[in-house]
């Protein structure tokens, strides 16, 4: 079996275990803001600490239409319901696909001067794998600090030399929750909490995240935003997806999630830099850095129902493997009830068919509510993201299921405003171009064999 379907097809035979036990569960977030004691105002961070009131009015001063989110009220609903305040000053750069974001990446890593700490699901021995590695370790070399966690599931089939190389160089890596439970040092065996983050911490000044890997997979791009669509094979497409790179105070936040996982593992040492230099304003952006762990207070899954509960105007979402809990279907059901333009852009090909088929599971009740549903054409979808009423975005690693949002250690960045919504909005517009629209009458035409896949499937979700 090749290393990509393990990675897919393990959680899912974790069943056998979830069976003796008790399963886990989300928390109820149904009406979750009329249950939120929240101030007047959200707390915001600048570069010198949290500011005033009156400057943290002023950032949300600007008067929106009244048949969207106010952006103040649910900036202080999603602090009552994280804990997590909002940074300003922070710059902000929307990448596209696998190329594009492949390159900042590197670039960053190869300016470094103090450390460099990457967090990672795959880290594959490839052309792209190894491009990487090189990079890393001629600046390991060069004296900076080179810190790596990578995932123990997601690197299944990777041959072990291919990171003792790095190890040999002077990098430090971890691998999170080792299947081989022989590796643990007195911690307890937790095969199935996976590390899906996808985090590239360049100097403490610069921050990648989002759905990509380190992998050649993404070293072609999808046929979003080809130059030359018409010609483009199935041969020809690389996966769509999305990436964030942060600038400023934020990146911070970004800096003590890696350490607080790194420490959290208690296995290797960490190469100690300056991770948390002095902060600088880089742009006018306010955003939330949101981590999520298994077993802890769910801040992703309670900010994303959270912001679909409030909607006034649109709830835009794009989801690689779409296996929704009952709490998510029900807040996209009663927003396309009250009139919000829900659209879903969601995989028309994928590279798991078991998380597909259980997704599509949930497709004639979403239909039968107004969700509208699109299926990404030829490209492997794996983005994660959401723009809602035009102002309320995130990208991160997390996937609309319950697997991202119970099982695995996941983050997620909030971008609050319309500059960067409407760069979303262009994006999804130009996703939903790339897509087949699926419609009710359609969708309760499809073969029967289809309908027992789905329901098949569906018995699964837990697990996926």
């Amino acid at each position: 079996m090749k290393a990509t379907s393990l990675r897919l097809w393990l959680p899912a035979c974790l069943m056998c275990w979830g069976l003796l036990g008790a399963c886990a569960s989300l928390p109820n977030v149904n009406e979750l803001g009329a249950r939120l004691d929240t101030a007047d105002t959200p707390s915001v961070h600048g570069k010198n600490g949290e500011l005033s009131a009156a400057r943290t009015k002023a950032l949300f001063a600007k008067r929106y239409a009244k048949n969207t989110l106010d952006l103040q009220q649910q900036a202080a609903l999603e602090e009552a319901a994280t804990g997590v305040p909002l940074i300003a000053g922070n710059k902000t750069t929307l990448l596209f696909d696998g190329p594009q974001t492949m390159s900042e990446m590197l670039k960053a890593i190869q300016g470094a001067k103090n450390s460099i700490n990457l967090e990672t699901y795959i880290f594959d021995q490839d052309g792209m794998g190894m491009k990487f590695a090189d990079a890393l370790i001629e600046r390991r070399q060069a004296g900076v600090a080179v810190n790596i966690i990578y995932d123990s599931v997601g690197t299944l089939g990777v041959p072990k030399e291919f990171f003792q190389r790095m190890r040999d160089a002077g990098i430090s890596l971890l691998e999170f929750n080792p299947v081989n439970p022989a590796k643990l040092s007195g911690e307890s065996w937790k095969l199935n909490s996976r590390d899906h983050r996808k985090v590239l911490i360049v100097d403490g000044r610069i921050a990648f995240t989002g759905g990509i890997n380190i992998s050649g997979t993404y070293s072609k791009s999808s046929l979003f935003r080809s130059r030359n669509k018409s010609s483009k094979s199935e041969n020809d497409v690389g996966w769509r997806d999305t990436h964030i790179k942060v600038e400023g105070p934020a990146v911070q936040a970004f800096q003590y999630l890696f350490v607080r996982q790194w420490t959290a593992q208690d296995r290797a040492d960490l190469i100690d830099a300056d991770f948390f230099p002095t902060p600088f304003i880089a742009g006018d952006k306010v955003v939330r850095v949101l981590g999520s762990d298994p077993g802890g207070q769910f801040e992703i899954f309670k900010a994303y129902n959270l912001a679909m509960q409030e909607a006034k105007k649109t709830i835009h979402i794009t989801s690689a493997y779409f296996v929704p809990d009952k709490q998510t279907v029900e807040a996209l059901k009663a927003a396309a009830k009250r009139g919000v333009d829900v659209k879903l852009v969601l995989p028309g090909v994928s590279d798991s068919g078991l998380v597909f088929h259980a997704g599509r599971s949930f497709y004639d009740e979403l239909l039968a509510s107004g969700v509208k549903i699109y299926q990404l054409k030829l490209s492997v979808l794996h983005a994660k993201t959401a723009v809602i009423d035009g102002k309320w975005s995130t990208v991160g690693s997390t996937n609309m299921d319950t697997r991202s949002f119970l099982h695995n250690s996941e983050l997620n960045v909030v971008v609050l405003g319309e500059a960067f919504g409407n760069e979303m909005e262009r994006a999804f517009q130009e996703d939903i171009r790339d897509s087949v629209q699926i419609t009710l009458e359609k969708w309760r035409d499809r073969p029967w064999l289809d309908r027992m896949q789905e329901w098949a499937a569906q018995w699964t979700n837990y697990w996926l």
